[in-house]
């Protein structure tokens, strides 16, 4: 009979391929920042430049802590809610491929400014289901 694995020993962490998806829902919200950052640099290096992050739809709290750090992090050229099926639940990325360089970043504009900029149907489920 084989001795149990003792509790304190933790397992090896399972490498996969970068493929540009990664969902959120498995993850505790303090993980996020570094996890997306960390996400984000593998992408990069493995010249991976589209890159779909599924953050769900709920009261959009995920959805506003991941494109805050997006609107931070200099290697995003720019993002945008999903326009399909998964509607608002997913962001879609496009970061600087290896070799570029990356753009100064100016300070982040404001939640005001970036839901002006918004398409007007996002506006209107704002006002409908986030409090104020």
């Amino acid at each position: 009979m084989a001795p149990n694995p003792s509790p304190n020993i933790k397992a090896a962490p399972v490498l996969t391929a970068i493929d540009g998806i990664l969902d959120l829902h498995a993850f505790r919200p303090k993980e996020v920042p570094d996890l997306i950052r960390e996400y984000l640099r593998s992408c990069r290096a493995a010249h991976v430049t589209e890159i779909r992050i599924i953050h769900g739809k709920g009261k959009g709290i995920l959805r506003e802590t991941v494109h805050t750090l997006l609107r931070r992090e200099p290697m995003v050229r720019n993002f945008r809610l999903a326009n399909d099926r998964s509607g608002w639940g997913a962001t879609l990325v496009d970061i600087y491929p290896p070799g570029a360089p990356l753009p100064p970043r100016s300070a982040p504009a404001s939640k005001a400014q970036m839901l002006e900029s918004a398409p007007g149907w996002y506006r209107l489920l704002q006002r409908i289901f986030v409090k104020r």
